[in-house]
């Protein structure tokens, strides 16, 4: 097993987490409209989860970001309801319990800044993101909620926290 650290991402981290980001998602045909690759946010995570009621974490192994997840409040939604966020992994990383461990971190995060609900869209074919989120507790639910403009995404869940 690889050894990890998961820490708050800081702005040193930004052009390695856009770059996680624009590497994983390419892998499950997540281009184009739709999808949070084409987020802005990917250049300048550090600022964008540096807003209230925001927490975003990078993974650490042998002193290389490898991946990331975050919570923030769900666009267009209820304001008890957070969305979890750009939890991405690079393939060196997976299947070392850091799915695992940045799920509890931000589930931690988004129970202290005091929300009751969280939800997640995902796409087809993200099996073992899937089964991670099913472990965790989420539940799939029939459609999407808020305003992500993630239109790309086909599944998605709720977790009463």
């Amino acid at each position: 097993m690889t050894a990890f650290t998961i820490r708050p991402i800081e702005p040193r981290d930004d052009a390695t987490m856009a770059t996680v980001i624009r590497t994983v998602m390419p892998e499950f045909g997540a281009t184009g409209d739709g999808f949070a690759i084409n987020d802005p946010e990917v250049d300048w995570m550090s600022k964008a989860y540096s807003e209230p009621r925001c927490a975003y974490f990078v993974v650490v192994s042998d002193g290389v970001v490898m991946g990331g997840g975050g919570v923030a409040p769900l666009v267009g939604g209820d304001p008890n309801v957070c969305e979890l966020r750009k939890m991405y992994f690079l393939p060196a990383l997976r299947g070392q319990g850091a799915g695992a461990a940045m799920m509890q971190r931000c589930l931690d995060a988004a129970r202290d800044i005091g929300f009751t609900k969280c939800y997640l869209e995902t796409l087809s074919g993200m099996d073992a993101a899937m089964r991670l989120y099913e472990r965790s507790g989420f539940k799939r639910i029939s459609c999407s909620m808020g305003a992500t403009g993630h239109g790309g995404c086909d599944s998605f869940y709720l977790l009463d926290l």
